[in-house]
């Protein structure tokens, strides 16, 4: 990494939800070593202090700031810190959202399980969005979402989780167009099954109709491997960055070739 790119994002600030592991961790390493001073968010002290453990190896800039995006008033309390802490904030990055139930057949749903499949998955994604949204707009800055390629391609056992990335995917549209006015912008990130993440180790972790799903899937990654955390957190940081200062309302999949359809 050349030096001008060691300081693309000095004097930025970056709030990183769900970023004690998997993809919200490594996109704040890869921001804190372009040199913003970020603030990672998750639920437990104990996996913030090894994702701080981690960031001291790149930066004096980094904090960890406990609560849970799933609940809208912790995920506010988390923001209204950071501008009172930082002034503003610059990147918003939405990685966190640890969805209750994986993928299973429709018809073999309850139906309150088909409720919490999809609020567990949606409102963690946008809740801190909202919650950001003052000190977005101090400076204006940009959103990147987390999404799932299940979204855009149909696949047995997805629906609600489709269902609730495509939600994402059209918030993301219509927040772009929003959210101009204050010169923020707003992308997401669809991904696909995803090694080296929490997801990836809880699927295989047990013989399961999901396990059975994503084995076969695979199987199919036409370079013979799917993509892994880093390659998400690469494409995370670029809409972040300067580089996609023309891109907005828009959702990347970084899916390995693995489906080209949707929308």
């Amino acid at each position: 990494m050349d030096n001008a790119t060691k300081a693309e994002l000095t004097g930025k600030v970056a709030l990183i939800t769900g970023a004690t592991s998997g993809v919200g961790l490594l996109s704040a390493l890869r921001l804190a070593e372009r040199g913003a001073t970020v603030v990672v968010n998750g639920r437990s002290a104990e996996r913030g202090a090894e994702a701080m453990r981690r960031l001291g190896e790149v930066t004096d800039r980094a904090s960890f700031a406990a609560g849970d995006c799933a609940d809208y008033d912790s995920i506010a309390a988390v923001a209204s810190r950071v501008v009172d802490d930082q002034g503003a904030i610059d990147l918003l990055i939405s990685a966190g959202a640890q969805g209750e139930h994986g993928p299973t057949p429709f018809a073999e749903m309850t139906g309150d399980e088909l409720t919490r499949a999809f609020t567990s998955r949606f409102f963690p994604r946008i809740y801190p969005v909202h919650a950001a949204l003052p000190g977005l707009r101090v400076r204006g800055g940009a959103v990147v979402m987390l999404t799932t390629d299940a979204a855009r391609t149909a696949t047995s056992g997805e629906s609600i989780m489709g269902a609730s990335g495509a939600g994402v995917i059209l918030m993301t549209k219509t927040l772009a167009k929003e959210l101009a006015r204050w010169k923020v912008r707003v992308n997401s990130v669809a991904m696909t099954i995803t090694a080296g993440t929490p997801s990836w180790d809880r699927i295989f972790a047990t013989e399961s109709f999901q396990q059975r799903l994503f084995e076969k899937a695979v199987a199919r990654f036409p370079w013979g491997s799917p993509p892994d955390a880093g390659n998400v957190a690469d494409a995370v940081v670029f809409l972040a960055s300067g580089a996609a200062g023309q891109v907005t309302g828009q959702t990347l999949s970084v899916n390995g070739g693995l489906s080209f359809g949707g929308w």
